[in-house]
């Protein structure tokens, strides 16, 4: 655990989690999903650490990305087209080599006997999100779960994180998020929240650079930093 750049935290009344490489080790779903759409174009498939450095940003990002490490980048038309076949494609591969990360039940068991709300927030879409949750036995413990569209810009813009906190009933200020990427960073910072990110997810920038307020080795480190939030207060 190191702290960074942020402002001191405090025990929070919610927590929003966001979903690839923070609840869900999702990349090779991803991966294979990227792959299949590239081969139905004859080009060359990608290696897992291209396409989790491509995660971010939504589907259509994600599309954009891959065609243009591919050396056939598209723009405008051809890029929407792309981004059409991709949504099936896409739903096919969403839970097959999909698995939660280390300590996930665990974690969210604890926080939901504490009575911490809490929430996810993510650039996925939302079926697809709520489709992972279930399959996972997951959704349970959330009070909202918000998908990029269900949103009108995806993070780093607030707008996922604000409307899984009204749904919530709870005010940026009394709310944490976790994620691992720069866009949680710009997400939470644009909303007025602090944030945590988590080793190990899906960052083409290290995360001790990213300007969280703190950074965990993982999940299973949350429950004993909210506790000595608790004990400091």
């Amino acid at each position: 655990m190191n702290v960074g750049a942020g402002r001191p935290l405090r025990p929070p009344k919610a927590i929003l989690f966001d979903l690839d490489g923070t609840l869900v080790d999702s990349a090779p779903d991803i991966a294979a999903a990227v792959n299949e759409l590239l081969a139905s174009r004859d080009l060359p498939p990608l290696c897992l650490d291209q396409v989790k450095a491509m995660i971010g940003g939504g589907v259509r990002k994600l599309v954009e990305r891959a065609f243009a490490a591919s050396g056939a980048p598209l723009l405008g038309g051809a890029l929407d087209e792309a981004n059409r076949v991709m949504a099936p494609i896409y739903r096919r591969h969403l839970t097959g080599l999909t698995r939660p990360m280390p300590g996930v039940r665990e974690v969210l068991t604890h926080f939901h006997l504490k009575g911490v709300a809490m929430g996810v927030a993510t650039n996925k879409p939302q079926l697809a999100t709520r489709e992972i949750l279930l399959h996972f036995g997951l959704t349970e413990y959330f009070g909202a779960i918000v998908g990029g569209d269900a949103v009108t810009y995806l993070k780093p813009a607030a707008d996922a994180l604000l409307l899984a906190l009204a749904q919530l009933g709870v005010e940026p200020y009394d709310a944490l998020l976790v994620g691992d990427s720069s866009a949680d960073v710009g997400a939470a910072r644009a909303a007025g929240m602090p944030v945590i990110l988590l080793r190990g997810g899906y960052t083409r920038i290290p995360v001790e650079e990213l300007g969280a307020d703190l950074v965990c080795d993982s999940l299973l480190d949350l429950p004993s930093v909210m506790q000595r939030l608790q004990d400091a207060t």
